[in-house]
């Protein structure tokens, strides 16, 4: 599980630091933006899933039971490789949208290193510069 989670890791990081540095890469849009690295860990989340699931005692229905489920290290990891997916397709969401409607990729950064670090801030502070810049809160088109 150690290998797993330094290759997942490590994989994460190449797609942030293709994100914020090189944007507009073709590696960045093979890798990160068409989804090919989140789809890559996807499946390795399903994967665990499929073969851990129910290994551990606890469940989703009180905090109690959510620690418990993730005393189990196999759990761990599966939880976290869901955090760096669904956070990178929200950067991925980002560098796209942001791009789609010119908002600058210098202001985008801040959003991606919150988003990175924080999940949902990041997406909350690309919201506001998003407001900022275009002059709408909400947008109809994602």
């Amino acid at each position: 599980m150690d290998l797993l989670f330094t290759i997942a890791n490590s994989a994460a990081m190449v797609g942030w630091v293709l994100m914020i540095f090189a944007p507009r890469f073709a590696a960045t849009r093979f890798l990160v933006l068409s989804g090919a690295l989140m789809l890559a860990l996807a499946a390795t989340y399903i994967t665990l899933i499929v073969l851990y699931f129910g290994n551990s005692e606890g469940n989703f229905s009180s905090l109690d039971g959510v620690m418990q489920l993730f005393q189990n290290r196999e759990a761990v990891i599966a939880g976290w490789i869901h955090y760096l997916a669904f956070d990178l397709f929200v950067g991925s969401w980002i560098v796209s949208n942001s791009r789609k409607l010119g908002i600058r990729h210098l202001y985008v950064i801040p959003c991606l290193f919150f988003t990175f670090m924080f999940g949902p801030a990041g997406l909350l502070l690309y919201y506001v510069v998003r407001a900022a810049v275009t002059k709408k809160i909400l947008q109809e088109n994602f």
